[in-house]
């Protein structure tokens, strides 16, 4: 098991990265997308862009492969 929780249900434009390969995708895991839309229970569509914004995949993934990544420090109430 992975060390970071894993999410069943995740906000539109969440960036997210894949924990597992999407082979027939050409997707490997650690490729980071961004949640764009919520396409049923669990499944979200992911669109993988490269540094310069330029898409190179869209797909259905489950939220069983997906890890949210986090740019700032999560903060505790004191």
């Amino acid at each position: 098991m992975a060390d970071f929780e894993l999410l069943s249900d995740f906000e539109l434009l969440s960036v997210v990265a894949l924990t597992e390969d999407l082979s027939a995708k050409g997707l490997l895991r650690g490729h980071v997308g961004t949640i764009v839309e919520k396409l049923a229970p669990g499944i979200y569509e992911v669109e993988f862009s490269d540094d310069s914004g330029k898409t190179y995949a869209i797909a259905p993934v489950p939220s069983s492969l997906l890890m949210p990544l986090h740019h700032e420090p999560k903060h505790h109430a004191a």
